[in-house]
């Protein structure tokens, strides 16, 4: 392991959703599951779906070059061909984007590609990449 891996828990209204969309639309592989939780590889961190329905669907935002990006998000720096190969198969699928694909802070520190959207029961996730891994901490 070349860097630490990230645990994450998350509640979620459905189970059978849950498996739908992160393990046949975002290509996750199921760990081990109950009743209750199902785990999930995503890229090689642990997330697990918790049954919680009274839980789900983040509502604050915060204004981020010009958009509405919700403060409860969880996500993934990718590599920029599989962003944009995960954007395409997203939109494909149908995806309702809360911010599009785009290219956020064009031109400045930090440039990157972006983009939002929620699972099936509310959770936000982002998705980026950077054309070059040292803007990821740039100021």
């Amino acid at each position: 392991m070349d860097i630490p891996r990230f645990h994450l828990a998350f509640p979620v209204r459905d189970l059978a959703e849950a498996r739908a969309f992160y393990g046949d639309l975002l290509g996750c592989p199921e760990g081990r599951s109950s009743n209750e939780w199902v785990d999930f590889d995503f890229h090689g961190h642990q997330i697990v779906a918790h049954l919680s329905p009274g839980e789900t669907a983040a509502k604050a935002t915060n204004a981020v070059d010009g958009h509405d990006v919700p403060v409860r998000h969880f996500g993934l720096l990718l590599e920029l061909a599989g962003w944009e190969a995960l954007a395409e198969r997203l939109k494909a699928a149908g995806t309702n984007f809360i911010i599009e694909p785009h290219i956020r802070f064009p031109g400045q520190p930090g440039e990157q590609a972006t983009m939002f959207f929620l699972d099936p029961s509310g959770n936000a996730l982002e998705f980026k990449a950077f054309a070059d891994d040292a803007m990821v901490f740039a100021k």
